[in-house]
């Protein structure tokens, strides 16, 4: 990215809407009871995936918006060949 100046990242804040965050609530706890055997309290699960949400989401996050990037800048790249052709 020569000429641009890089942003420092920070980390995006990761909000979810009450539904995800329910379903996901529901998945910590029966990952934990089908691989652990142990079942956890609403209060555990919280904890972890909020946990988790903090450590993980933003590196995830943006790792797809990089790849994102790449991918739509190979395809600019690509249409450029498209658009012009050589005069014979």
């Amino acid at each position: 990215m020569e000429g641009q100046h890089r942003r420092e990242e920070q980390p995006v804040p990761m909000s979810l809407d009450e539904t995800r965050r329910a379903q996901l609530l529901a998945q910590v706890r029966g990952f934990s009871l089908e691989e652990f055997d142990e079942e956890i309290s609403m209060f555990r699960a919280e904890q972890l995936l909020d946990f988790f949400l903090e450590k993980l989401g933003p590196p995830v996050y943006n790792q797809g918006v990089q790849d994102a990037r790449r991918f739509l800048q190979e395809k600019l790249d690509d249409l450029e060949g498209d658009v012009y052709e050589p005069e014979v």
